[in-house]
């Protein structure tokens, strides 16, 4: 079974019987082990937020294939945001 993503606009509705059945569960039956620990963030404005978790950028050159840019590019601007982000979730399945 291969990979699968959504984003916002893209995630299937929700029904009313999902939203029944999320609510049943108690919260003490929920599994957080595969959660990192959060650190106290309250005090930062979210911009101090996103600059503490965004890695540095690093110029490159690759050679891809047409229809691979072509697909990449078909939602207009942020193709290269869009690259970064499936290479960074290849990297996390990976590891």
């Amino acid at each position: 079974m291969g990979m699968v993503s959504y984003t916002f606009e893209t995630l299937p509705p929700v029904s009313k019987e999902d939203w029944e059945r999320i609510d049943a569960v108690k919260d003490e039956n929920i599994d957080y082990s595969d959660i990192p620990e959060m650190k106290d963030l309250s005090g930062l404005r979210p911009r101090q937020v996103r600059e503490l978790k965004k890695p540095e950028k690093v110029p490159v050159s690759c050679n891809l294939d047409a229809d691979i840019v072509e697909w990449l590019k078909q939602d207009g601007d942020g193709y290269q945001t869009r690259l970064n982000s499936i290479l960074r979730q290849a990297m996390a399945h990976a590891q």
